[in-house]
């Protein structure tokens, strides 16, 4: 068992940056605190708890118990998957695990064992098909991304496709979901990023750029 809960030094970590007490530095943080103090948490306490039963000191005791502290992102992920079993949402499990070690280990929004991680997504008006040769067709990609430099490593149509970037040193996965009346969806992650001001530059690439999609596809 850890000296001090992981949750107790998130609190004492705002306290020391704001100044206030240890009852008031609770209370932001499980109510989604402020900027610039707040300590990044995926989402307030409320809707953690709605979503997966369990509440952020929860969640934090339960990680401390198991050794949180010494997993790497994908073995605390799959630890906690196959606790929680059919009722383990993707979203729920990064939201825990990505909390957990900006409040455990130091690190960033969107930092990850290998590197960052940025995500963008666009519903288009158009069938799942074509956003997903949006992605994969060199002649169709051209069209709204002039400038990206993406090369093909697996696709499963119309459901994903992988890409390598730029030197390869950082990969682009696509997930295409089917909304109804003829939209779609596409998911993107841009990982392994170096540092966390390549991450930035490239989140506001990529929002440019599906927004360009978006455009491009519509017209």
């Amino acid at each position: 068992m850890t000296a001090q809960r992981s949750f107790k030094r998130l609190v004492r970590s705002r306290m020391e940056k704001t100044g206030e007490s240890y009852t008031t530095a609770r209370l932001r943080l499980l109510q989604g605190g402020d900027e610039p103090a707040r300590i990044s948490l995926s989402t307030d306490d409320a809707t953690i708890r709605e979503r997966t039963g369990r509440g952020w000191e929860e969640w934090f005791d339960l990680l401390d118990e198991a050794g949180g502290a010494d997993m790497s992102h994908r073995e605390m992920a799959r630890w906690l998957a196959g606790r929680e079993g059919e009722h383990a949402l993707a979203w729920n499990v990064q939201a825990v695990v990505g909390s957990y070690e900006r409040a455990r280990k130091g690190r960033q929004v969107g930092e990850h064992d290998d590197g960052f991680t940025v995500t963008a997504s666009k519903t288009v008006a158009v069938p799942v098909e074509a956003l997903y040769e949006a992605f994969v067709d060199p002649e169709r990609r051209e069209r709204w991304l002039p400038d990206g430099d993406l090369r093909e490593r697996t696709t499963i149509a119309p459901r994903s496709a992988r890409f390598d970037w730029g030197d390869g040193a950082s990969r682009v996965h696509v997930a295409f979901a089917a909304k109804g009346d003829g939209k779609s969806t596409a998911a993107l992650s841009h990982e392994r990023l170096p540092d966390g001001a390549e991450a930035e530059r490239m989140r506001a690439f990529w929002r440019e750029r599906v927004a360009g999609l978006k455009e491009v596809l519509e017209s």
